[in-house]
C-alpha cells in the first residue's frame, strides 16, 4: 500500500511543480509591467470607495431617523397645540350662540316692555321651587325696583305673550311670583272667540296643564281644541286679553252643568328665564309704538 502511495506521489510531483512555475513566472510578469501594481490600486479604490459610500448611506439614515423623529414630536406638540385652539374655538363658538340668544330673548322682552301702556319691570328668574301644591318663582326684582305685592307678570316666548302669574311677596332685592300653574292660581278668563268667562286654575305641574272651570254643558259644541282662552280682566287683578293657553280637551260633567276643560298653557315655564312685571297704576313713560 505505501508502495503504491509513493508512485502516485512521484507521477504527480511534476505536474505540481510545473503548476507553480506558471503561477510564479505570470507574477513576476505582471510585477515588471506594472499591471499588478495597477490593480491593487483599483482593488484598493474600490474598497476605499465602497466603504465610504456605505458609511456616508448608513450615517445619512440615521441623520434622517433622528429627523424624522424630531418632525414627529414637532407634529405631535404642534397637534396638541391646535387640539386646544379647536376646543377654546368652539367654547368661544357655543358662548357666542348662547350669549346672540340671550340677547335675541332680552331684545323680545324689552321691546315688548316699551310697547305696552303700563310701567312694567324686566326680570330674571333666579330660583324656582317646583313643589306640587305650592309652587313658586323667585326673580331678582324687588320692593327697591318698585315691585308691589298682586303685581301680575308676563312674559314673551318665542313670539308669543302670555300671563305667568302674580307677585305674592317682595323683598328688598327679590320678590316671589306665584305662577300660573301653582294649584292655588286662579285667574278669570274668557275664550277669545265665544267671549264665555270661567275660571283657570292650575294642577300643580310645571309641564302639565291647566283647568277651566265654569263653562256651561250646551256650549260643548261651540267650543274645539285650539281655541285661545285669554285673560278677562275682571276685578282689575291682570289686565285684559294677555293669552292664558289653547283648549286642549273638552268633556261634559255628568254630575255637573259645566264643562271639563283643559288648557295648554302658552308659556313654557321649564324654559322660561325672563319676565315682566307689570304695574298697573302707572303709566309706561319708555313706551314706544313697536312695529
Amino acid at each position: 500500500m505505501a508502495f503504491h502511495r509513493k508512485n502516485w506521489f512521484l507521477q504527480h510531483v511534476s505536474e505540481f511543480m510545473l503548476v507553480v512555475l506558471v503561477i510564479s513566472s505570470g507574477i513576476v510578469l505582471a510585477m515588471n509591467s506594472g499591471g499588478f501594481l495597477l490593480d491593487f490600486n483599483r482593488i484598493g479604490f474600490t474598497v476605499m470607495s465602497t466603504m465610504s459610500k456605505y458609511v456616508y448611506i448608513v450615517s445619512d439614515t440615521v441623520v434622517d431617523s433622528v429627523n424624522s423623529v424630531k418632525e414627529l414630536a414637532d407634529l405631535k406638540k404642534k397637534y396638541e397645540e391646535l387640539s386646544e385652539k379647536l376646543k377654546d374655538y368652539e367654547y368661544m363658538r357655543r358662548n357666542n350662540v348662547e350669549i346672540r340668544e340671550e340677547n335675541e330673548r332680552l331684545r323680545e322682552q324689552l321691546d315688548f316692555s316699551r310697547s305696552i301702556d303700563q310701567r312694567n319691570i324686566v326680570s330674571q328668574i333666579i330660583a324656582r321651587d317646583v313643589n306640587n301644591t305650592y309652587s313658586s318663582l323667585t326673580i331678582d326684582r324687588g320692593s327697591k325696583n318698585g315691585i308691589r305685592k298682586n303685581m301680575p307678570v308676563i312674559a314673551v316666548q318665542n313670539g308669543n305673550i302670555g300671563i305667568v302669574g302674580k307677585v305674592v311677596t317682595v323683598g328688598y332685592s327679590t320678590s316671589m311670583i306665584m305662577p300660573l300653574y301653582s294649584t292655588q292660581c286662579n285667574i278669570s278668563a274668557r275664550i277669545q272667540k265665544t267671549r264665555d268667562i270661567g275660571l283657570a286654575t292650575g294642577m300643580g305641574a310645571v309641564d302639565g296643564t291647566l283647568s277651566l272651570q265654569y263653562i256651561r254643558n250646551k256650549l260643548q259644541n261651540d267650543i274645539q281644541d285650539g281655541d285661545i282662552v285669554v285673560t278677562s280682566g275682571e276685578n282689575d287683578n291682570y289686565m285684559r286679553d294677555i293669552p292664558i293657553g289653547t283648549i286642549s280637551s273638552v268633556s261634559p260633567l255628568d254630575y255637573d252643568s259645566s264643562l271639563s276643560i283643559e288648557i295648554a298653557p302658552i308659556i313654557d315655564f321649564a324654559r322660561l328665564e325672563t319676565v315682566i312685571v307689570v304695574d298697573q297704576s302707572a303709566p309706561n313713560v319708555t313706551r314706544v309704538d313697536v312695529q
